[in-house]
């Protein structure tokens, strides 16, 4: 008689045992995908800072050790513009958006005066204020450069975690 007993509670034990680890299975199955989806919803986030970054890096490449009038700073500032709107949003990425946009304004502010068609020459300390301001002009940018990498970065690091 025990042995008549023996099979159908065993097997019912191990039917339970496995409906058991199919429930857990399903838990840590279903934990997975809404872990997956949150960062993917968090990295869409990412997404248009993160192209107009590169833009932004793309424009001041174009600009290097080039003396530039304020008509040449167009694409930077509109983009500038683009980044300054969205970096108040963008609560894990302030600090360095700001950071961007500041840099951009101070590179922005370094455009050499228009030349003037009427003035064939230019005078010694003319020439050497250009100078000057041409090399703060190239400081500028490399200040930007790095802040656009460092919030790149900032981006790939926040995309991992």
């Amino acid at each position: 008689m025990t042995s008549t007993l023996l099979v159908p509670i065993t097997s019912a034990l191990g039917g339970g045992l496995i409906g058991v680890l199919m429930y857990q299975h399903q838990r840590r199955v279903f934990a997975w995908t809404r872990r997956i989806r949150r960062k993917d919803e968090t990295n869409a986030e990412y997404d248009k800072p993160a192209e107009w970054l590169a833009d932004l890096y793309k424009a001041q490449c174009r600009l290097t050790r080039k003396p530039c009038v304020a008509d040449d700073f167009a694409e930077i500032s509109q983009t500038g513009n683009m980044i300054d709107g969205i970096a108040d949003t963008t609560e894990a990425l302030r600090l360095e958006l700001r950071k961007v946009v500041e840099c951009v304004k101070d590179y922005v502010a370094t455009a050499l005066p228009e030349p003037d068609a009427a003035a064939v020459r230019i005078g010694l300390q003319q020439h050497r204020a250009q100078l000057v301001q041409a090399m703060r002009q190239e400081t500028a940018r490399g200040e930007l450069v790095r802040a656009v990498l460092a919030a790149e970065k900032k981006i790939k690091g926040l995309r991992r975690s």
